[in-house]
């Protein structure tokens, strides 16, 4: 589950949600822009930037979405930033935010860039220490539920989703939010057939979707990808694999020269 396109669309779509979880009001969402930003004459992207839209002392937001161990992640976040701000120049300070899935995962250095910590100016976010999904906000909950297993997201998703339907006075609309569920749904669960999560979870409409066809899409093409290494081991040609699962040549070429080969 490619966890970078979700969190982009959960952003851009719901940026309130973004606010709620670093301990803001929601409504300081209405003041930013979100969209993520590639450094001119360098190979950096940032996952997300929140651009104050306004004349305000509101800072910039640097997000960075870590679900896997990288030790050089706090010098790559302010580099980042900082290279930003020298190209960009903007009369607004700045923060980062880091949210990994756990704190197992916050391998990083931190020797060179304690002070950034210290100060606050980079925030670290656990999704796994949030508490239990239950007790969080909607918004925040859905969120936790990206990284829930597959034997607790079942669970997890249908008490998510009436909570939604349920809610009074819900400050994020409803459709936008079940759509974001259901888009986590169909990355956490790409072998399941579109009937079989349409039952699971009630989700009659969600065929329906752009979200959902490029989901289902991207989920698919992932299956194939992990598929290849084990038709490799059978024995079959990297032709005979970009057939028969309708990949190109140049695409499972990759895979094979990063597959081990038994002897």
């Amino acid at each position: 589950m490619k966890t970078d396109s979700i969190f982009y669309r959960l952003f851009q779509e719901v940026p309130s949600i973004f606010f709620e979880l670093i301990g803001n009001p929601p409504e300081t969402a209405n003041s930013y822009q979100f969209s993520s930003v590639e450094i001119k004459q360098t190979a950096f992207r940032i996952d997300g930037v929140f651009l104050p839209t306004q004349a305000t002392n509101n800072p910039i937001y640097f997000v960075e979405v870590q679900f896997q161990a990288d030790a050089d992640i706090y010098l790559r976040l302010v580099s980042e930033a900082f290279l930003y701000l020298r190209q960009n120049k903007p009369q607004h300070t700045w923060r980062g935010v880091i949210i990994y899935a756990s704190r197992s995962v916050d391998i990083g250095d931190i020797q060179d860039c304690h002070e950034f910590i210290t100060s606050q100016r980079v925030t670290r976010i656990y999704l796994d220490e949030l508490g239990d999904v239950a007790s969080l906000p909607i918004g925040i909950a859905t969120i936790k539920l990206i990284i829930e297993d597959e034997d607790t997201a079942i669970t997890t998703a249908r008490d998510l989703i009436t909570r939604t339907q349920q809610a009074v006075n819900l400050q994020l609309p409803q459709q936008l939010l079940l759509a974001l569920i259901e888009t986590i749904l169909v990355y956490k669960f790409p072998q399941m057939s579109r009937e079989e999560i349409e039952a699971m979870f009630g989700l009659n409409e969600l065929k329906q979707t752009r979200v959902y066809q490029e989901a289902r899409e991207e989920g698919k093409q992932e299956a194939k990808l992990v598929a290849v290494p084990r038709l490799l081991t059978l024995g079959l040609t990297v032709e005979q694999i970009a057939q028969a699962l309708d990949l190109d040549v140049a695409q499972v070429q990759q895979i094979a020269q990063q597959t081990p080969v038994n002897e």
